[in-house]
């Protein structure tokens, strides 16, 4: 009777060394997990930044594609009302025109300059 109790105790002290490990490694494992948790949540976060300034620049893209789409209407509107090239491969050009025009001498672009 006496050897059972002896080996009932080891056994005891065997179930509690086993279990103490297990609490250990069950903390371990939890802390781990808390980690685990705090760095998906810092991902988290950081994505949600990133698509924020992913939808700022979306955003900014669209708003000057709009500006240029503007400025391309304006330029053609511009264009159109501008005298059209001579045929026949005449050599006067919108620039000759411009520099054939009245008042449009060096003493009036002296004078456009001292005005400005």
């Amino acid at each position: 009777m006496l050897n059972e109790l002896e080996t009932l105790s080891q056994n005891i002290g065997r179930l509690i060394e086993i279990n103490q490990r297990q609490h250990e490694a069950r903390l371990a494992l939890e802390a781990q997990l808390a980690q685990s948790q705090a760095q998906c949540d810092a991902a988290r976060a950081e994505l949600e930044q990133v698509r924020e300034e992913r939808n700022a620049l979306q955003a900014e893209r669209d708003a000057l594609t709009a500006k240029i789409d503007d400025a391309q209407v304006r330029l053609n509107a511009i264009l159109e009302k501008l005298p059209r090239a001579r045929a026949h491969g005449e050599a006067d050009s919108q620039l000759d025109l411009l520099e054939q025009s009245p008042g449009n001498d060096d003493s009036s672009a002296a004078r456009h300059g001292e005005n400005a």
